[in-house]
């Protein structure tokens, strides 16, 4: 239903995957009130929404251990100024998507000077530093959740939230077409794909990479006798390229590899099998319903501190909210070719004996789906009123 009033929203995303989030959230503010006014820290989804860019997403999109601090004179003077455009124009709501480190100490500054404020995407308290639960009380007048469990954390801390559902269900199908995505990528549809992903950070790389491809060359020695297999690695930025192929002519120079510049989601689709670094790479292979396993290796000192901050049993985002071992999680010293290759070749055999694996794929798929335009712009009506 349409509401005759109007809505004045200002906005941060501070990556693609934020503005992606912002548009549908707009699309569903634009359903719900006859004129949308929204501006801020926005990205080209969010203008092609009506958005009014004060400063592009792009601005905010810094990575790595050092580029932020040679950015940090340019972000400060952003946030200062945001923050004083915001108080000035005192809009219905002010909405941050995700990136926690910037939009909290905003929301924050923001809602003590009587802006109301939202955040969309919770920071991973279930996860680590659970504490981070007061910063997001005294920041935020409503939470949007992208995952089912996170709705009782909220609801037992007194802090209002509404869970609109994931975006990987929505983007991702219910039934996945492999023969389709294997045409795409020019790869024989008889063929065994092996999906390879080791991560998107040169540090995963060194790590997870090695262990990857000498993996998947014991697994081609062994499915090679009855099929042809092929390698899919699909490349996150083009700075990595040269890093893989070099670990790969080291662990595994006859591996037969279709390397791809990004297409990490066709890849999955296309694949028949999949070793994929934790992380939300995890979260996107289990939505394809394929087997896979999920790997991570990391410096001696890191590994030794994870078990002390971490909340969960479990590292991949399918089995925490599966809330079980579901998909085998090979870390560390286990991680070797022959560990990553029989978990894998195990999984392969499960998926083809036992049809519940892929009815509770499709559950937890189902899981995730929500009417989230809609969701999103009713949360918007519950601060705009009950703030005011």
């Amino acid at each position: 239903m349409t509401n005759t009033e109007s809505v004045r929203l200002v906005m941060v995303a501070g990556e693609s995957s934020g503005d992606q989030l912002a548009a549908v959230l707009l699309k569903g503010a634009r359903a719900r009130y006859a004129q949308v006014s929204s501006a801020g820290i926005v990205g080209e989804a969010m203008v092609a929404q009506g958005a009014q860019a004060w400063w592009s997403s792009q601005s905010l999109a810094v990575r790595g251990y050092f580029e932020p601090i040679k950015h940090l004179p340019r972000i400060l003077k952003m946030r200062s100024e945001l923050i004083q455009r915001t108080i000035a124009m005192r809009p219905d709501v002010f909405i941050g998507i995700d990136a926690p480190d910037f939009n909290l100490g905003v929301e924050a500054q923001l809602r003590a000077q009587g802006v109301p404020t939202m955040h969309y995407v919770s920071p991973s308290i279930w996860a680590w530093r659970a504490g981070r639960i007061e910063k997001i009380r005294r920041a935020v007048d409503h939470m949007l959740l992208i995952f089912p469990f996170e709705q009782k954390i909220y609801d037992d801390a007194g802090i209002p939230a509404t869970y609109v559902g994931h975006p990987f269900a929505q983007q991702i199908p219910l039934i996945a077409q492999p023969e389709q995505a294997k045409q795409i990528l020019g790869i024989d549809k008889d063929a065994f794909a092996l999906a390879l992903l080791p991560g998107s950070r040169a540090s995963e790389i060194q790590y997870n990479a090695p262990n990857f491809f000498k993996a998947a060359q014991l697994m081609a020695q062994c499915i090679g006798a009855l099929k042809p297999v092929k390698c899919l690695v699909p490349i996150a930025h083009a700075n990595l390229r040269a890093q893989l192929l070099n670990i790969q002519q080291q662990h595994a120079p006859n591996l037969s590899i279709h390397w791809l510049d990004g297409q990490a989601r066709t890849v999955m689709e296309a694949a028949d099998a999949t070793i994929v670094a934790s992380g939300t790479a995890s979260l996107e292979v289990a939505l394809y319903k394929k087997p896979s396993i999920i790997s991570y290796q990391t410096s001696w000192l890191s590994a030794k501190i994870y078990p002390h901050v971490a909340l969960q049993p479990w590292i991949g985002l399918p089995n925490i909210l599966m809330r079980q071992h579901f998909i085998p999680e090979i870390l560390q010293n286990e991680a070797t070719a022959h560990g990553l290759a029989d978990a894998l070749m195990g999984e392969i055999e499960r998926y083809a004996k036992d049809a519940t694996v892929y009815e509770q794929l499709m559950q937890m798929h189902h899981s995730l789906i929500a009417d989230t335009p809609n969701l999103c712009a009713q949360a918007i009506e519950q601060v705009r009123t009950r703030v005011k």
